[in-house]
């Protein structure tokens, strides 16, 4: 059965210690792996590693952006925030990706929030870097393929939230964190997952409880662990196939989710 949500303290179970020489590499991010290797040693003596605690807010709408990020072992929730402050998730990025992508498309702000949503680390690169390096071509081709990638994820995710059951919503979001993280195991909260669906935490629970009576999932103490990935694919709806469909076609081959 789930543990009841208690809706005052937040249990976040501690992160599996990582070996320093693996958490020190920045080919755990994917796209850094992709790119050329003159680009990325361009890159290694301004990259810095950066410790992505649960709940971190990296920049809040309408901020100002300082750095981008590449988590490694953390994921990143982007959240569109309303004018009332309900928000809801409309793209998670892990290891395949990089956070902030507005400071190549034409601006130094954005309208959405990111917040780690599952807790790690990362790298940042400052903003007068990769604004500086962008007009170079190889950087510029592999950024825009994710960016594209990026924005069907987020297309898909409002489709997804405006025609599709909970159970299908939730589904759809562990099938995409479980491609950002190896292993089969999350960090998470009912709280945070239902402020990433944008719904109710009594939706989270009855939608959680049912993966778990079907045997797809076991959730304890802030921990869900999937059970039976074939099986979350068979319930989710279409949106998990076409984002993953879209990352596998613009983008190489070693950034695979």
């Amino acid at each position: 059965m789930l543990a009841p949500a208690t809706g005052v303290t937040l249990h976040v179970p501690r992160m599996p210690t990582i070996p320093a020489a693996e958490l020190h590499d920045p080919k755990l991010n994917q796209l850094l792996a992709a790119l050329p290797a003159a680009e990325l040693s361009a890159w290694l003596p301004a990259l810095e590693l950066v410790e992505l605690p649960l709940g971190q807010v990296l920049y809040e709408s309408g901020g100002t952006l300082s750095h981008v990020y590449f988590p490694t072992t953390a994921i990143v929730s982007m959240l569109y925030v309303m004018e009332n402050g309900a928000s809801a998730e409309i793209a998670v990025v892990g290891n395949e990706g990089i956070v902030g992508i507005a400071l190549f498309m034409g601006g130094e702000s954005t309208p959405s929030r990111a917040v780690v949503q599952s807790a790690g680390h990362g790298f940042r690169l400052s903003a007068r870097i990769i604004q500086s390096d962008f007009n170079r071509a190889p950087v510029l081709q592999l950024l825009l393929r994710y960016t594209q990638a990026l924005i069907t994820q987020m297309t898909q995710t409002a489709v997804c939230n405006r025609h599709h059951s909970l159970d299908q919503q939730l589904c759809r979001w562990l099938l995409l964190s479980l491609d950002r993280l190896d292993g089969d195991e999350l960090v998470m909260t009912q709280e945070l997952i239902a402020n990433m669906l944008g719904v109710r935490r009594e939706g989270v629970t009855e939608s959680a409880s049912n993966l778990q009576r079907s045997g797809l999932i076991r959730y304890a103490r802030g921990r869900i662990t999937v059970l039976d990935r074939p099986g979350l694919e068979k319930r989710t709806c279409e949106c998990y196939a076409v984002v993953k469909k879209e990352y596998d076609r613009l983008l190489p081959p070693c950034i695979g989710i």
